[in-house]
């Protein structure tokens, strides 16, 4: 057959397609000014502007995620970036277009199979772990867990019993002394001064089961608040008042600072953490925990016979028993609630 002779009529193009190709360069928005998410609700994120943070009334602005970010998860604590309209006007939408680095995160999980990790708060200073000490009564589980998840995101813990009208709470506070986390007294009829040179000028979270009166602590602390107070139920258990996280300015007459209101959790599980993870939060046992055999638990006998830990002596031997405490409850799937 003869060879066909091809001429332009043979070149097809299609229209509206050029020739260059697609680039994967992104805006840089180095125009984006940086502030701290406060709020997050169903695809919707508010942020405080650093132009606004120290204002009596900081401007919240509303923002969505850009598209560029995809499916990043943005948390209340998070620093962004954003650009478009940030007046905060009523109806105006800004975009959510940077992400830092954070430097600490309070993660958890729903049960201790789970392996999906939700982030609770980011960038927090403090975790402050609100108990009540009767009505409901303590539950050191949870406490032991909320430590834990505390010092492997690390962030510093801080222990908060309320309802102390009820109950004597050095009992439940000498469970924790050996692990040097300071416990602070906020019962109702106590002053808040302790409790405020902790927090003053600081981003703190507060987290704790549903009755315990974290809702009535935040009011006292930011009157304005108005967040909801639910009465506790008759079976002990209170009533789930608080649905999203927000975070509260704290008034500037009493140093500033922001607190992270959380809502009540009934679960709090610690699937994504390991018994290295614990150990390596405190120095000391961290060190000794160097010479323990390869897949040690850190538990002692007879699970770790051979565990460097029990070397320790002294006050060291007194937090090997205080941390091994938190590896049980870490480890237990016994109901904490």
């Amino acid at each position: 057959m003869p060879r066909r002779h091809y001429d332009e009529s043979d070149v097809h193009v299609r229209p509206g397609k050029g020739s260059r190709p697609r680039t994967k360069k992104r805006p840089a928005h180095k125009d984006a000014l940086f502030g701290m998410v406060v709020t997050k609700d169903r695809g919707r994120w508010g942020v405080v502007l650093d132009r606004d943070r120290d204002a009596d009334d900081p401007v919240r602005v509303v923002c969505m995620r850009a598209r560029e970010l995809g499916r990043t998860p943005v948390e209340v604590g998070d620093r962004v970036g954003v650009v478009g309209d940030t007046s905060g006007r009523e109806g105006t939408l800004a975009r959510i277009v940077k992400l830092d680095e954070r430097t600490s995160v309070l993660r958890r999980t729903a049960d201790d199979t789970d392996s999906y990790e939700r982030t609770v708060v980011a960038n927090a200073e403090l975790l402050l772990i609100v108990s009540a000490v009767a009505d409901p009564p303590p539950r050191s589980g949870f406490v032991e867990r909320s430590l834990v998840a505390a010092f492997v995101g690390g962030i510093e813990p801080v222990i908060v019993l309320t309802k102390s009208d009820l109950a004597d709470p050095s009992v439940f506070a000498a469970e924790f002394a050996d692990l040097d986390v300071p416990v602070v007294v906020c019962g109702v009829e106590d002053p808040l001064d302790p409790l405020l040179e902790r927090i003053s000028g600081r981003v703190s979270a507060l987290i704790g089961h549903s009755g315990v009166g974290k809702s009535t602590l935040v009011n006292r602390l930011v009157p304005e608040a108005d967040r909801a107070t639910g009465e506790v139920s008759g079976v002990g258990k209170g009533q789930h008042t608080s649905t999203q996280s927000v975070a509260l300015r704290l008034p500037r007459e009493t140093g500033g600072g922001w607190i992270i209101d959380t809502p009540g959790i009934r679960s709090f599980g610690l699937a994504h953490v390991s018994p290295d993870d614990v150990i390596a939060a405190f120095e000391d046992l961290a060190a000794a925990a160097e010479d323990c055999p390869r897949g040690c638990t850190h538990l002692g006998p007879p699970a770790d016979p051979e565990c460097a830990l029990d070397e320790l002596t002294g006050a060291g031997a007194r937090r090997v028993a205080a941390v091994r405490r938190l590896l049980e409850a870490l480890h237990s799937n016994v109901d904490w609630e």
